[in-house]
């Protein structure tokens, strides 16, 4: 599509900006979070089986994909500084946004065949969602101070947060009447097999599609990028260069350098809840009949779709009339009260229960983070390689929560002890905001 130039902080590009939430969201929710856990777990139970051998051992489900996770983030902290330096130099970030949403958009239609008689090809198109998916939207984090002024920027970053929730929803609303109805869309039980397991790979078929077909209307309107003045050399190390260059000028940036570690400790917990949410609920919650459990488990994401709706938009309220630092010292303390809740958490009820609590703060929490963040950070035009800094910090920081999470549930044979083990973050995430200057009130 040709490109259209658009004024920043136009309505027109910020909703362009934003919608980008609706379109990939739906891989953080069907795929991430809802459908592809339940899947993932169905496959074990109907071939009655609780380990696979992968490169000549043996390893149970949970640390499976909890540990190619951690692997994937792995590639995505490395990769990502070397895109934002090649898209500082050569302006043309949008190429790579591009690219990365292609890239996980197939990988979601290639789990279509995730089987654990070919688990190698399943795990390889899981770990390609996950990469095209967080690079594409780091790159579209990093747009925000490009398209919007810092007093649009958490009312934005709370909009695009909020399509998200919507659209996921919509989507994930036919996938449950695909995975609990499936004569209805034509899918049956047949020598292919069972109609709701073959419905579950549809959804992720129409993932996919969703996500790169809606991604066409922010692509239109996203200026190519911000080209960087003077020879360009070494562009493809220079990434790098530029982490270190960020490092150094947090010596002089006090309150953001405080910032981020917090965000860094609390961000390892938020993340790593929303990987692995649905997994515990699968494996540790007593459904009662395998229908139930599918059931259960996708009604509860729902349930926090919806309420992250409301938590994203009390949360921006929040934060203009107490200020961004105490909202998420607020925010951080409920996470923690949630974790607790969580360890004891045994039936439907109370997993439903938790599922509303962890919705009213996700969606805020991630929202504010990323709009104080870009509020921290100095003028400059070289925004991707502020937010680059920003995106690696998360990605280590889910690297080591989700390892620590598969090593401690295979350690202890339950998922239990790693939830507090989360609440442990929060708790200090907390405390490393309270070190964090406030705002000033114009800003917020």
């Amino acid at each position: 599509m040709a490109r259209t130039l658009v004024l920043k902080g136009s309505k027109k590009l910020l909703n362009a900006w934003a919608f980008y939430d609706w379109a990939n969201s739906v891989y953080s929710l069907v795929i991430s979070s809802a459908v592809f856990p339940i899947f993932y777990g169905a496959l074990f139970r109907v071939a009655e089986i609780d380990k696979v051998t992968i490169f000549g051992g043996e390893i149970a489900r949970a640390p499976l994909i909890s540990y190619t996770t951690s692997l994937a983030f792995v590639f995505i902290a490395l990769i990502t500084p070397l895109i934002s330096g090649i898209a500082d130099y050569l302006g043309n970030k949008k190429v790579f946004m591009q690219f990365f949403c292609y890239l996980g958009g197939v990988s979601c239609i290639g789990l279509y065949w995730f089987s654990l008689e070919h688990i190698y090809f399943g795990l390889i198109c899981y770990f390609f969602g996950l990469v095209g998916f967080w690079v594409s939207f780091a790159i579209n984090n990093s747009y925000l101070p490009d398209v919007a002024y810092p007093e649009q920027q958490d009312a934005v970053s709370a909009k695009g947060f909020s399509l998200g929730y919507i659209g996921s929803v919509l989507l994930l609303i036919v996938n449950l009447g695909m995975v609990m109805k499936p004569n209805m869309f034509g899918i049956i039980t047949d020598a292919n097999g069972v109609a709701e397991i073959k419905a579950m790979k549809y959804s992720f078929v129409s993932v996919g599609i969703w996500w790169i077909v809606f991604a066409q209307y922010s692509f239109y309107y996203l200026p190519k990028g911000n080209k960087r003045e003077g020879e360009r050399t070494n562009v493809v190390l220079n990434g790098f260069r530029e982490l270190k260059m960020v490092w150094h000028q947090l010596g002089n940036q006090t309150r953001l350098k405080r910032y981020l570690g917090a965000f860094f400790v609390y961000s390892m917990a938020v993340q790593t809840v929303m990987l692995i949410a649905t997994y515990f609920g699968e494996e540790e919650i007593n459904w009662g009949t395998n229908t139930e459990r599918t059931t259960g488990l996708i009604v509860s994401i729902l349930v926090i779709q919806i309420v992250a709706i409301l938590g994203a938009s009390v949360t921006a309220w929040a934060s203009k009339n107490f200020g961004n630092i105490k909202t998420l010292i607020v925010v951080n303390a409920l996470w923690v009260s949630i974790c607790i809740y969580a360890y004891f958490v045994i039936t439907p009820t109370d997993f439903y229960i938790a599922a509303g609590c962890v919705g009213l703060v996700m969606g805020g929490i991630q929202a504010l983070s990323r709009s104080t963040y870009s509020k921290f950070i100095p003028q400059t035009k070289d925004t991707t390689s502020f937010f680059s800094f920003y995106d690696v910090a998360e990605k280590i920081g889910i690297i080591i929560g989700t390892f620590l999470y598969g090593f401690i549930a295979q350690v202890t044979g339950s998922m239990r002890s790693a939830i507090i083990f989360l609440g442990v973050f929060f708790l200090v995430g907390m405390l490393l905001l309270t070190r964090v200057k406030q705002l000033k009130r114009p800003l917020e």
